[in-house]
């Protein structure tokens, strides 16, 4: 559609709709509801139903699928037309079972039926075609079948996995798996899509939220929220009964997730209700861990850190605030450690996945975050996607990058894995494991060898042409494919699609960033959309990276960094103190604090006699972890805020029970930069409480006043500190629903599309950075000839803590470690056989899988499943500007269990 309009006349009501519009949608618009069984405005009309006929122009015609011409003339009202609809919906109701139509059938069919007045006894059919309940959230009821397709639509269309299929014929036409067999074995990646479109209930979700959907509307207590899992910041609706959650459905109206969800955020709640949840605070005594209450659990911690100031001063003490914590909680915890502490050790997990996107897009543009909006993005002709399996790990931004491919737009691929979107592109490049910065700068080269710069830009908005210019002499594609072993006529392809595109985007992942030069990585890949001139301008999308969870981009803008305030505000720059100062009535201490990998070693030292983790399982998920625990326990207080007994809350001195996002008040910016509201659905169980109350509750007990009584006060009082942030509230959210930053006036919309009038540098002109490639941490040799990369995995989430706490355990339940045939051979590895798998650093157990999707001499495995071991096996190797851990390169071998 255009933004065009077209007037037509609805039952002699004048109505404006978009060009293109159908008839249908131009009903909706005159506030009319028609019946429309196998319509669903996420999908693509089919007017098969016959359910939403109606008279144009002196015509019948099926809504759905008739365009609204200008000055057309449409009828519903009359009585043959409300007949044939009646007479319609009546056919398709007849052949199914009463159960169907019964009176607690929420399904849109027996709405839709009770309207009209069709009772019950109208369905008359016999059933007998039975039922498919082998999958954890998605069961089939193949008597409630009408043929609709809708469900086939919204796999292909929307959520891109083409996992559904119709079969039979007649009368006998049914959906089903693609696959043949049982749903369970089948492709479905339980994104729920056609659990929400199913208008019969044919479809459901089981247990408490059968026949729950975004579509039907039934009387049922609903809070609007933002996702906790990935960095989407998908929009969903919480339905509770008695204090508990029955469904988690995606709002037809979310900013970034348009009515779609994945199987974390649709599915994986049943942690909420899990009994290994902690519901009381825990203290260790004679080496065990036993629960206590609130306050001799917060009086421990107060005295704790008191004792820790009074023997070592306040750097002594460390926090490691929550990228799954809210925006406001982040706040308060750096808030806490400065001003109550006078320390600036607090820092967050961005430290260990996107710490060089923040290092590496200032650098070059000014700020920290992606340029683009994802609808910007999703409006590019040529996608550059690094680095990255969003089908996996981020399925909803996956979904809509794939749809767009497939209405054309070119994709290119830099992968080693073929996986995901890499099995759609036109061109899919496979670099060796921490080449990047050459494959980057091989694809410049030929921008320029070709004449594919935009000049005008690069002379007027941009520095550091020269320097680039003479690097790139030394990476032509033949130099190039010998160090990333990427053919040279890959690259020079590649280059030519990304190079012409009338408007190309750039997004990229944690392959781009978890490396010993990710930071150079992050800065060669933003050269590319420099010389592009495709970075504030109507040319093209800029530079965008997937954040991983929830709330990494919010708990770096609320300054839980060592080096940074609220806003990124440098600690060592006098204005930003003073600013905080002004607000907070305290001193801020000038050097910079302890990044993570920091703290631990100063653990081991000794120096460091405090650390506080909150809501990240660190003796899981951070690097060469075997040296993390004995950090841990080192320490003479750590204290984790922890949902379950994790395997860092193993190593505490003191656990606290807190929130999960389905529990709390507060905010979480997404990849893109949008603020949106996070609200709770249902309380937390016994007596955990939210971080925010938590650091509250601390504070007061050393005798601190934080202010801030509630999370909206906090994200005021971060306005007054960051300037950037000035705009936004928690009023102005809750009336708006997302809001970009920056944001400094809470007149004036947020910017969404950066840079549009200058960059953020200090010269207002985009930096082009001419960094040498260097070689990673480690190389493969004789006694480790393998290459190890770690990532996610679709039906899990980090460390596993929510997810294996659900039914996702059911859909993958062990880790696997993927090779190609040919190392599976050349190992004597089985396919389904367990196998160890052995670095410099420490030694982990996983299921071998054999494939094709990684290359010769490289393997794959995730870190959801924690007791595999995955991050004793990764090395302290780390990007020399931000600290963060090189995930993607760690040399192994594979060994008998």
């Amino acid at each position: 559609m255009t933004g065009i309009e077209t007037e037509v006349e609805v039952d002699g009501a004048g109505v404006a709709v978009p060009e293109g519009a159908s008839l249908l949608a131009a009903v909706r618009a005159a506030g009319i509801e028609l019946p429309a069984l196998c319509s669903d405005d996420r999908l693509s009309p089919a007017g098969s139903c016959r359910t939403c006929l109606v008279r144009a122009d002196g015509r019948i015609a099926a809504a759905c699928v008739t365009p609204a011409a200008a000055g057309a003339r449409i009828e519903t009202a009359t009585a043959d037309l409300r007949q044939l609809r009646r007479d319609a919906v009546e056919l398709i109701a007849s052949a199914l079972p009463s159960r169907a139509l019964a009176d607690d059938n929420p399904s849109e069919l027996a709405q839709v039926c009770r309207s009209m007045d069709i009772g019950p006894d109208t369905a008359q059919g016999v059933g007998g075609r039975g039922r498919d309940e082998s999958h954890p959230y998605v069961h089939l009821d193949r008597d409630l079948c009408i043929a609709c397709g809708r469900c086939v639509r919204m796999c292909s269309e929307v959520q891109g996995t083409f996992a559904l299929t119709l079969v039979g014929r007649g009368a006998d036409t049914v959906v089903a798996p693609g696959t043949g067999g049982l749903w369970a074995e089948s492709d479905c990646v339980a994104c729920g899509g056609c659990v929400d479109t199913c208008p019969t209930g044919a479809i459901t979700e089981p247990g408490p939220g059968r026949g729950l959907t975004s579509g039907t509307r039934q009387a049922a207590a609903r809070t609007r929220t933002t996702c906790g899992y990935c960095g989407v910041g998908c929009a969903l609706e919480v339905a509770t009964r008695d204090g508990e959650v029955t469904a988690v459905l995606p709002a037809l109206d979310g900013p970034v997730n348009q009515g779609h969800a994945c199987v974390k955020g649709r599915f994986a709640h049943g942690y909420l209700t899990s009994p290994e949840r902690i519901t009381r605070p825990l203290l260790r005594r004679d080496g065990h861990l036993e629960p206590v209450g609130w306050d001799e659990a917060l009086g421990h911690v107060a005295r704790g850190l008191r004792a820790a100031v009074d023997a070592g001063g306040p750097d002594s003490v460390a926090a490691i605030s929550s990228a799954r914590a809210t925006n406001e909680e982040n706040y308060l915890v750096q808030k806490f450690m400065r001003v109550v502490i006078g320390t600036n050790n607090v820092d967050n997990c961005s430290r260990l996945c996107h710490s060089p996107s923040a290092a590496g897009l200032t650098a070059s543009f000014g700020l920290s975050g992606g340029t683009d909006s994802f609808d910007d993005v999703e409006r590019a002709d040529c996608l550059l996607v690094v680095g990255a399996n969003p089908v996996e790990a981020h399925p909803v931004v996956g979904a809509r990058l794939l749809s767009r491919v497939l209405h054309g737009a070119k994709l290119v691929v830099a992968d080693p894995r073929a996986v995901g979107l890499a099995l759609h592109a036109d061109v899919h490049l496979r670099p060796r494991p921490g080449t990047n910065v050459a494959l980057f700068h091989g694809l410049a080269h030929v921008l320029l060898a070709e004449g594919l710069a935009d000049e005008e830009f690069l002379r007027e908005r941009a520095t550091g042409l020269p320097e680039l210019t003479a690097l790139l002499d030394d990476y032509p594609p033949d130099q190039v494919s010998g160090i990333t072993g990427v053919p040279a006529a890959d690259l020079v392809a590649a280059a030519r699609l990304y190079g012409r595109a009338r408007r190309p985007a750039i997004v990229y992942g944690l392959g781009v960033t978890e490396h010993l030069h990710g930071t150079d990585g992050v800065r060669s890949l933003a050269n590319l959309a420099i010389l592009r001139g495709a970075v504030g301008t109507d040319r093209g999308h800029g530079v965008n990276p997937l954040r991983g969870q929830n709330n990494v981009q919010g708990a770096s803008d609320m300054g839980a960094l060592p080096d940074l305030l609220p806003g990124y505000g440098k600690v060592t720059d006098p204005d930003a103190r003073s600013r905080a100062e002004a607000v907070w009535g305290v001193p801020v201490p000038q050097r910079p604090g302890l990044r993570i990998p920091d703290m631990f070693a100063a653990a081991r030292a000794g120096d460091l006699r405090a650390l506080w983790v909150i809501g990240e399982d660190v003796c899981a998920t951070d690097p060469d972890a075997n040296r993390v625990a004995q950090a841990l326990d080192a320490c003479p207080l750590v204290v984790c805020n922890e949902l379950f007994l994790s395997e860092t809350a193993r190593h505490a001195d003191v656990v606290l029970p807190v929130a999960s996002w389905l529990e709390k008040d507060g905010t979480f910016v997404n990849f893109d930069r949008r603020f949106q509201r996070v609200r709770p659905a249902v309380p937390p169980p016994g007596e955990a409480r939210s971080d925010f109350d938590v650091v509250r509750a601390l504070a007061a007990m050393m005798g601190a006043d934080l202010g801030c009584a509630a999370p909206a006060d906090a994200l005021a009082e971060c306005g007054r500190v960051a300037p950037v942030f000035a705009g936004l509230s928690h009023n102005r959210l809750d009336r708006e629903g997302a809001v970009p930053w920056p944001c400094p006036d809470p007149d004036r919309p947020g910017e969404a599309k950066l840079y549009v009038e200058r960059f953020a540098t200090p010269d207002g002109r985009a930096r082009l950075a001419a960094a040498p490639y260097l070689p990673p941490g480690e190389q493969p040799d004789d006694d480790y000839p393998l290459v190890l990369v770690t990532g996610r995995r679709w039906a899990h989430y980090n460390s596993g803590s929510m997810t294996r706490h659900g039914a996702n355990l059911v859909l993958d339940p062990v880790d696997f470690l993927d090779l190609h045939p040919a190392d599976a051979v050349r190992f004597d590895v089985r396919d389904g056989a367990p196998v160890a798998v052995e670095s410099r650093h420490g030694r982990a157990r996983l299921i071998a899988r054999v494939g094709e999707q990684t290359a010769p001499g490289q393997v794959f495995c995730s870190f959801h499943f924690p007791a595999s071991g995955v991050n004793r096996l990764t090395s302290d190797h780390a990007d020399t500007v931000t600290s963060c851990p090189e995930y993607k390169v760690t040399a192994v071998r594979v060994a008998a269990p």
